[in-house]
């Protein structure tokens, strides 16, 4: 479709083909996995840790559980543009932080936003910082549902906390990691304010998610057609993705 003069064509699959082998699309559903595994491996294993925190303490945690939930309150655009100010050039205060306690020997050294090698890590760390405490709260009310039957037999037959972690409480959590895993790799996968807001998917396209690749060919390209290609390919594979998580770690309708 021409979107000026109004003009239509049917093209077959023609638009799949074209996302397929297009480079652009490539590199971003490659940038989109790395961004999606590092922003879940992070929540997971820091959520994990505070919640076996939390469990430990028992009640006591409670004050620290509601400002540790802080974060979850604030809207992902203004958490980008927090973390925007914090790691950009020039005046970033953390590059003027890790300078004052000798870290870097200039504030900007590592050029965080301004990096193609660096700055699809520097975009996932809002991210991380936002939504762990959702992982932490899923991964907390999943720890207070294990039998406390199982878990005191464990400690008298003189089980090591490491095994008790490995062997029994997060096999026991495994469809509660599964519905994290799965609502968190979805959220992440389809990223795009956050990102947006710090980079505009630059510099050299090094943060160009596929979010934001579909919006700039429907928006900034005027080719809705491929764009709304794209959008389907990425719904297959979220899809298929979710099926591969449940079946691999929920296991419906078998023992956890």
């Amino acid at each position: 479709m021409d979107p000026l003069a109004g003009t239509r064509s049917f093209v077959g699959l023609g638009n799949y083909l074209t996302a397929l082998t297009s480079a652009e699309f490539q590199a971003a559903s490659w940038r989109t996995v790395v961004y999606t595994v590092l922003v879940v491996t992070f929540e997971f294993v820091l959520g994990l840790a505070t919640a076996l925190l939390f469990n430990a303490l028992g009640t006591r945690s409670q004050i620290f559980r509601t400002i540790f939930l802080y974060p979850l309150m604030i809207a992902p655009v203004v958490a980008g543009l927090l973390w925007r100010f914090l790691l950009i050039d020039n005046f970033g205060i953390v590059g003027a932080l890790l300078n004052r306690v000798g870290i870097l020997a200039d504030p900007n050294q590592i050029g965080w936003l301004s990096n193609p090698n660096i700055v699809l890590f520097s975009v996932a760390i809002p991210d991380i910082w936002l939504t762990t405490s959702f992982m932490t709260l899923v991964l907390f009310a999943g720890l207070q549902n294990l039998p406390p039957d199982v878990i005191e037999a464990a400690r008298l037959d003189g089980v090591s906390g490491w095994q008790l972690l490995t062997r029994i409480m997060l096999p026991l959590l495994r469809p509660v990691i599964a519905v994290a895993l799965i609502v968190r790799g979805i959220d992440a996968a389809k990223a795009f304010d956050i990102i947006l807001i710090q980079t505009n998917g630059g510099p050299e396209q090094a943060s160009t998610t596929l979010s934001l690749l579909i919006y700039q060919t429907m928006v900034r390209f005027g080719e809705p057609g491929l764009a709304s290609a794209m959008s389907v390919l990425y719904l297959l594979v979220m899809l298929l993705v979710s099926v591969v998580a449940i079946t691999t770690v929920w296991r419906p309708g078998k023992a956890a």
